[in-house]
């Protein structure tokens, strides 16, 4: 079953904004989120460059660096509703570093985002983030993606 979905794709002033606009054509990151969708949700997703990732991570969770995704979710019922913010040149740099296209890595990112604004979480305990990882896998492989975590 397809859930309902509000997408909103946002892309900030960041370098090499053509590239990182064609790793996320709006129909495939629809699809991404919607597989990773346990109810119906309205969802932004935000490119930025690293001051704005910085700045967010700073004056949200307190931690004065640019982190690859930031998740702010305002509701999980009956519509999971949350903000994703995907920091441009992290992500560009952690896709190199593991040897991922940058569109795989997206993905992988948005569905990892989506599951915390869904209530999932990995830093509560070792379980949690078996469990967490397994759904993630599960999820990329669906979408024809290898397992980002073993990849």
């Amino acid at each position: 079953m397809s859930h309902q979905l509000t997408l909103s794709l946002q892309f900030g002033k960041i370098d090499d904004a053509a590239n990182h606009r064609a790793a996320l054509p709006r129909h495939k990151v629809a699809r991404w989120i919607r597989h990773a969708l346990q109810c119906d949700a309205e969802i932004t997703v935000r490119i930025v460059d690293a001051e704005e990732g910085r700045t967010l991570n700073r004056d949200y969770r307190h931690k004065d660096y640019a982190t690859n995704v930031l998740t702010f979710d305002y509701a999980q019922t009956p519509l999971v509703v949350a903000d994703l913010v995907l920091c441009a040149p992290v992500v560009s740099k952690e896709a190199r570093e593991n040897e991922k296209t940058l569109q795989a890595h997206y993905a992988h990112l948005l569905v990892h985002g989506l599951l915390h604004a869904q209530g999932w979480d990995h830093e509560t305990s070792e379980d949690e983030a078996l469990a967490m990882e397994a759904h993630e896998t599960q999820i990329m492989t669906g979408l024809g993606f290898v397992d980002p975590y073993r990849s």
